[in-house]
């Protein structure tokens, strides 16, 4: 996918620049998703509001774990002492638990992966959104993803003034309730 998004952008980019003899001066721009990602304030809210959601969830594991261990050390600590049913039936729950644990962790991690899917897929469209906006207002005839182009004089990357774009939104935007509420 990323390999044919370059190869097409590079083919646009080559059509667009034999093209600009019998046109005016082409402005072409390149933008990093990636740092819009990393750095917006949409990014910081998604993350936030991620972690508030499945924090609750996520200490309740932790305790949970911790629970685990302390069990399995106090067995290995009074085994000596146990008679061979008591041993075995704190084995069996032992076992029961870390298997409750697992099955509980395996559920809690998917869950999280397919919201952080969804809210950074909707994160995703409002930055390319924010930069087709900007790249329109400032009248750029072309914008490629900084990631799909082998090279680029840093006065092409318009990376820094969606970042400006999306942070004035942020500013002004009013607070947006919790994902997935």
């Amino acid at each position: 996918m990323k390999r044919s998004l370059m190869l097409a952008g590079i083919g646009l980019a080559a059509a667009l620049a034999t093209a600009g003899v019998a046109q005016a001066e082409q402005r072409l721009a390149v933008v990093n998703i990636n740092r819009l990602l990393e750095e917006s304030p949409q990014a910081k809210a998604v993350q936030d509001a991620l972690s508030a959601e499945f924090g609750p969830r996520q200490k309740e594991l932790q305790a949970q774990q911790a629970a685990l261990k302390a069990k399995e050390e106090r067995l290995q600590k009074d085994v000596a002492t146990m008679s061979a049913e008591q041993k075995s039936k704190a084995e069996k729950d032992l076992r029961d638990g870390a298997r409750d644990f697992q099955q509980k962790a395996q559920d809690f991690q998917e869950e999280v992966n397919g919201r952080q899917n969804e809210e950074f897929s909707k994160l995703q469209r409002t930055l390319l959104e924010e930069a087709q906006t900007y790249a329109q207002a400032q009248k750029f005839d072309l914008v490629m993803p900084a990631n799909a182009v082998i090279y680029f004089n840093s006065a092409l990357d318009i990376t820094s003034g969606v970042l400006g774009a999306l942070q004035t939104r942020a500013a002004s935007a009013p607070k947006a309730p919790a994902p997935g509420k």
